[in-house]
């Protein structure tokens, strides 16, 4: 794809404050992009920004998207949305279903609406894998989906309805991108509602034991964060005969939950007995994403197994936090 597209584009962010939304904010800069992000800060952070905040081409806006006539405001001028605001967490989501509609609906559609509204060229938002609910078969295909096992999941499935819905009746042109289990640089370890990865990482190297729900053999397919900042930004360029579809954004492998742990613990040179409990409410047994409809139409390709983005993971933790911990184990 010729990226040079892209330069002086001006681009929305909405949660580009959080853990995905910022790297795709620091990659969209570094193609001569105009970036404007809105983030309200609940579960983003101002310090994954603050790289940014001296740069001519960015600017940082604190606010909601359940407010409406904001969304409209920041939509001015605006030449592709990318969505990535949202509450995450299958657990909080549970814990508290209203919050997870208003923000995660309610706060989708206002963004959808207002880019039409202001005649955005494109919106771009993620979704996730979790709206493959109940569905057994893999790897998951993105036109079969089963039963969504937390308000979450169907958080997620109504918004690729309302994005399908909107793109035939407004010709606004949409695209989602189902994430599966993202992780990476920027991925706060210290959450109530923190990922396996992060948390995994942040329990052994400080000595504290890891819980695994379940027996350590249910599977995710994990995919390190530059492939997904890079399915958005192809998904800015790819051809308008991609749009209103969804796509599955993954590495394209699976590996089980104790493999995981495993394979942290001997990045990091430690090794802590994990705990087992039992498995979480809301959450698939297995995940594995076929991701060749993404590759045919928005040209994407993943290149980070889970082994590179793990030691890459590892050795950003290393580097925020500056502990120093068999040092042969970082090299990458």
């Amino acid at each position: 794809m010729d990226y040079s597209q892209l330069e002086n584009k001006r681009i929305l962010v909405t949660g580009g404050a959080g853990f995905i939304g910022s790297n795709i904010v620091k990659r969209l800069l570094d193609l001569g992009c105009y970036v404007k992000v809105l983030d309200n800060l609940i579960t983003g952070k101002k310090e994954n920004i603050e790289e940014f905040m001296n740069n001519d081409h960015f600017e940082f806006i604190e606010g909601d998207i359940r407010d409406f006539n904001l969304c409209l405001n920041v939509c001015d001028d605006i030449d592709y949305v990318l969505h990535e605001a949202a509450l995450g967490s299958v657990p909080r989501s549970i814990e508290n279903p209203l919050l997870s509609h208003d923000i995660n609906v309610n706060g989708f559609v206002n963004m959808l609406y207002a880019s039409v509204q202001k005649k955005v060229k494109r919106f771009i938002y993620a979704s996730s894998s979790s709206v493959y609910g109940d569905l057994e078969k893999l790897p998951k295909v993105e036109q079969e989906t089963g039963n969504p096992l937390s308000p979450y999941a169907l958080n997620k499935k109504v918004d690729e309805l309302y994005a399908l819905l909107f793109n035939k009746i407004y010709n606004i042109e949409t695209i989602g991108l189902r994430y599966f289990n993202v992780y990476g640089p920027k991925q706060d370890p210290k959450s109530k509602y923190a990922a396996v990865i992060p948390l995994f990482i942040n329990n052994i190297v400080n000595n504290q034991k890891s819980y695994i729900n379940g027996d350590g053999t249910n599977t995710r397919d994990f995919t390190y964060v530059q492939d997904v900042v890079n399915a958005n930004v192809n998904a800015c360029l790819a051809d308008s005969s991609s749009c209103g579809n969804v796509y599955n954004i993954a590495y394209g492998g699976r590996v089980t939950i104790q493999k995981l742990y495993d394979m942290i613990s001997e990045i990091l040179g430690i090794f802590i007995d994990p705990l087992y409990r039992e498995e979480r409410i809301g959450d698939i047994k297995h995940s594995n994403a076929d991701i060749q409809k993404a590759k045919e139409k928005i040209l994407y390709n993943p290149i980070y197994s889970i082994e590179e983005g793990l030691k890459k993971t590892i050795n950003w933790y290393k580097k925020k936090t500056n502990y120093e911990l068999n040092p042969k184990s970082w090299t990458v």
